[in-house]
């Protein structure tokens, strides 16, 4: 499953570890993507929600049904 964010497209960064001797070997930054099942009072149904913490606060702030429907927007099924 990737860790990938359905509301804002947040996907992981790659970058180098940096060791005291400076030997540098990658590594991948992940985003801190949590599942989340929100109630969709339109369709009368729940909703689950691969979400990245900052997209959880955007939901409270904008709400359920206009983050759905940005997803949809972005062709992305839910």
């Amino acid at each position: 499953m990737s860790r990938r964010c359905q509301l804002t497209g947040r996907e992981p960064g790659f970058g180098k570890t940096v060791s005291h001797s400076h030997r540098r070997t990658p590594r991948r930054f992940d985003p801190n993507v949590q599942a989340r099942r929100y109630w969709l009072p339109s369709e009368g149904r729940h909703v689950r929600l691969r979400l990245s913490t900052k997209a959880i606060r955007l939901v409270d702030r904008i709400g359920v049904e206009a983050a759905v429907a940005r997803i949809r927007a972005r062709g992305e099924r839910v």
